[in-house]
């Protein structure tokens, strides 16, 4: 019998760390296997040389389907928000995380799946047949992990209602094309091209990548003036740092940087 932790597999190479949802076939959660998730982000987050996390899946016909709608539908209401609670915490863990967090997406994305990959900082996605959505509103619900707020920063208000308040799905391309998600290539060519990707971040300064990802979380709801302060003291902090030093000096002798 399958046990749970091989639903779940992790995996590191160098600076990078890979978790690979494999609770096939939809790879849609319950509590404790989001207890599982969050343990495994939090045990990467201890580890100073991982630079980038990838989300993926074992599948490539799913990426995740959110809630396992079997398990949420027999649930009593107490357990159901018990669970959210659990998938607010995974997705805390990311925004909260200093690594880079990247969504590599193949297949259907929907719900909590979807919500998921919002909080990771980048969103790589291959073309296809797919869905992309949030329906929770069919099943007389709204996203409860983060799902509202992040589509209206990503995509804008009033396209966000619209998917929000229809529950209606939308092609990669059109996710793509909204901005949801970062880049979109082709099937043939996504397994390089995301390697690629990944392999150049964690080639980058930590300290600066560092540095952009808390600005990025933490800027809202500042002023103009509190937001160019904020951005002042982050990159003062910088100048004095291996990886700055070592950027201007191989810049001035035409070579690729070493960074720490």
């Amino acid at each position: 019998m399958e046990t749970l932790t091989s639903q779940l597999l992790i995996r590191k190479d160098g600076g990078k760390a890979y978790i690979t949802l494999n609770r096939l076939p939809a790879n849609s959660y319950f509590l404790e296997y989001l207890l599982l998730l969050e343990n495994a982000i939090l045990s990467i987050e201890k580890d100073k040389k991982i630079t980038v996390v990838v989300i993926n899946s074992a599948s490539e016909k799913f990426f995740c389907a959110g809630a396992d709608i079997k398990i949420f539908s027999k649930n009593t209401s107490d357990q159901n928000i018990e669970m959210v609670k659990a998938a607010r915490k995974v997705t805390h863990a990311i925004t909260c995380s200093d690594k880079i967090y990247i969504a590599a997406i193949q297949g259907h994305i929907l719900g909590g799946g979807l919500e998921l990959a919002m909080a990771c900082d980048i969103r790589l996605a291959a073309e296809g047949s797919y869905l992309v959505g949030l329906p929770e509103v069919k099943l007389g619900l709204m996203p409860g992990n983060g799902g509202t707020p992040r589509l209206i920063d990503l995509i804008g208000a009033s396209k966000a209602m619209e998917l929000l308040v229809t529950g209606d799905s939308i092609s990669p391309l059109k996710a793509f094309q909204l901005g949801l998600f970062n880049q979109l290539y082709t099937t043939f060519e996504f397994t390089e091209k995301v390697n690629g990707f990944v392999d150049n971040l964690a080639k980058g300064p930590k300290q600066a990548m560092k540095a952009i990802k808390k600005y990025v979380m933490q800027h809202k709801g500042m002023t103009a003036n509190e937001a160019l302060q904020f951005e002042t003291t982050s990159v003062n902090k910088l100048y004095g740092t291996h990886d700055a030093i070592e950027g201007f000096k191989a810049f001035v002798e035409k070579r690729a940087p070493e960074f720490e």
